[in-house]
């Protein structure tokens, strides 16, 4: 099996290049016990593992897509990414690209339990990721509702104050911040809306800023759609928008509405016809579904009717090539059910067992050796500062004391060292209790079949492999044993039911509604 190795250290805390090397000595080490054969590596110096905007990693991800290495091997799973809904969302691409990523330390197996652990915890990062960003949301409302401040890029003359305002009954005061205007930068946006409506081109008028080396808000030269997006904006006058509601007169306004409204006519009247997108359905069952004839994997694709209907299907990829004779299969089908036979293994029992195989698989693959390392440090650390002390209290030579105090002092200086590697050691660790499983499993029970987060949740975390037959579907669940499969007779009848469903729901939603074929 080719692989690639990748190492990251991060800023501060006293990590470095030397970080790399141990990193890679060890991967090495991994690699050569599993037979493991390494074709490149990519590291990342002084990068923080919460955020995506890392160049080799970035790198590495777009080189999965030659298909010249089947693994992306790293110290440990932090080191790919420490926030768990970017491990999702890029472990998913290598995935599509047939790469797995493995860790040299986290004894995570490929049997069936480590698959199951692996599926769940991901699935609850993300479960989690979502419900944080539902409290970010209800804050985002609550700050809209006063007009403050929501983040994002702040527009071209306009800036952002502090205040303090009262919290509570006891009036503690919070920072919030407001729109201001920027009077420095305001009158270039009264000329920019005073060219235009005197019909100077785009052209003239992006010449005319550029030539006086005048930014935009992201710190760049101006372009034609970064003048569109000044002449559409209605913070310009005075309008706050969150969510499609408009409250006027929240905002210092810069132009007055005559002028902002006559911009926007001409502006509108100008542009041009947008062109005509295709749509990009998202195919759930990706590198989950195959073909049960040749086993190969089954991908999206789709065609359009000739009132331009787009119909969506899973073909197998031999068939694409004429090497076999799968036909295809309806993807809104076949991802229905798929979701409803998942559901159905969502029982009690089911959902304790599961929990209980995932946390005690979880608890074997946490290394706690590095930890045990450091603590140990810091006790022949400890050991080592009252031998100093013993040594100061029988010492009378100033000098010899004072070198005594420059050794204690550096020995306290490793100690906080010690702890913080241990605090990033642990911090690396992703601790979840059987009750926060079991918790994120019985969510899973009654979701919504309609929300497309959910599908997708609940077929990647139960879901390992989907085969289509001529007669029949077998589905293979993750599990904590022996992968349990799923015989579906009938195929034509079921999916004929199915057709008549949508088609009676098409009927009775009027009469331009049409038919699902």
């Amino acid at each position: 099996m080719d692989v690639v190795i990748y190492t990251r250290f991060s800023p501060g805390r006293k990590q470095n290049e030397h970080s790399t090397i141990g990193q890679i000595k060890v991967c090495r080490e991994y690699a050569e016990r599993n037979n493991l054969n390494i074709i490149d590596i990519y590291t990342d110096e002084a990068k923080s593992g919460t955020k995506d905007d890392r160049a080799n990693f970035q790198r590495m991800i777009k080189d999965s897509e030659q298909k010249k290495f089947q693994g992306v091997l790293v110290y440990q799973l932090d080191r790919f990414a420490r926030d768990k809904y970017d491990s999702v969302v890029y472990k998913r691409k290598l995935k599509k690209n047939g790469v797995r990523v493995l860790s040299a330390r986290e004894n995570i197996s490929d049997d069936a339990s480590g698959i199951l652990m692996e599926s769940v915890l991901e699935g609850m990062a993300e479960y989690y990721s979502v419900e944080l960003g539902q409290k970010v949301k209800r804050g985002m409302e609550t700050n809209a509702e006063s007009c403050y401040y929501n983040g994002g890029t702040i527009p071209l003359g306009l800036k952002v104050k502090s205040i303090y305002v009262p919290l509570g009954p006891k009036g503690k005061l919070i920072e919030k911040k407001q729109f201001d205007i920027d009077e420095e930068k305001a009158p270039i946006i009264q000329k920019i809306f005073e060219m235009y409506i005197n019909n100077y081109t785009m052209a003239d008028i992006i010449r005319y800023l550029n030539k006086r080396n005048i930014k935009t808000s992201y710190g760049k030269e101006f372009n034609k759609n970064s003048i569109r997006t000044i002449i559409l904006n209605k913070k310009y006058i005075g309008i706050y928008e969150y969510q499609g509601k408009e409250t006027p007169n929240a905002i210092p306004r810069i132009i007055d509405d005559d002028t902002f409204y006559q911009a926007r006519e001409k502006l509108l009247k100008n542009k041009e016809a947008p062109a005509r997108t295709r749509a990009n359905a998202e195919y759930l069952l990706t590198t989950k579904l195959f073909c049960g004839t040749c086993k190969e994997m089954m991908v999206g694709v789709s065609g359009r009717s000739g009132n331009n209907t787009q119909y969506c299907y899973y073909s197998c990829k031999n068939t694409l090539k004429h090497k076999c004779n799968r036909k295809n299969i309806k993807k809104d089908y076949i991802e229905d059910l798929v979701v409803d036979l998942a559901r159905g293994e969502l029982t009690d029992d089911n959902i304790n067992e599961m929990a209980n195989a995932v946390y005690k698989t979880a608890c074997k693959t946490q290394d706690h050796s590095r930890i045990k390392q450091l603590q140990r440090e810091i006790l022949e650390n400890e050991s080592q500062k009252t031998n100093l002390v013993n040594s100061l209290k029988m010492c009378n030579d100033d000098n010899v004391r004072k070198y005594i105090f420059e050794e204690m002092s550096k020995m306290e200086q490793q100690k906080i060292e010690l702890q913080n590697q241990i605090e990033e050691e642990e911090s690396s660790m992703f601790l979840v209790s059987e009750k926060e499983i079991k918790y994120f499993l019985k969510s899973l029970q009654n979701g919504n079949k309609n929300d497309l987060k959910y599908r997708q949740m609940i077929i990647n975390v139960l879901i390992y492999k989907v085969y289509i037959y001529d007669d029949n579907i077998t589905i293979i669940y993750n599990s904590n044993g022996k992968p349990v499969e799923t015989k579906i007779p009938n195929i034509k009848e079921l999916e004929q039911s199915f057709q008549a469903q949508k088609s009676h729901h098409c009927s009775n939603m009027g009469n331009d509604a049409q038919p699902y074929k």
